[in-house]
């Protein structure tokens, strides 16, 4: 699965997430997904990019992040 930045993504336990970024860990090199909740104050948040691809088939949901098709109505 490709990442892609400023798509929007459901958690497995039904938030939304926008993604911010793809950055790189400065120590160690591994690619890190930086994202957001699209709810109220939602903080940054940062995850390794082999985890937040991860499967996980819970609730119906194979992805633990699943991008949403989103139509524009432009």
């Amino acid at each position: 699965m490709e990442v892609v930045v400023k798509g929007i993504y459901k958690h497995y336990k039904g938030d939304y997430y926008i993604v911010e970024d793809i950055a790189t860990h400065s120590e160690t090199g591994e690619k890190m997904i930086v994202y957001r909740g699209l709810y109220e104050d939602s903080p940054l948040w940062v995850r390794p990019y082999d985890l937040f691809i991860d499967e996980v088939n819970i609730n119906g949901q194979k992805d633990r992040f699943e991008l949403q098709k989103i139509d524009s109505k432009r």
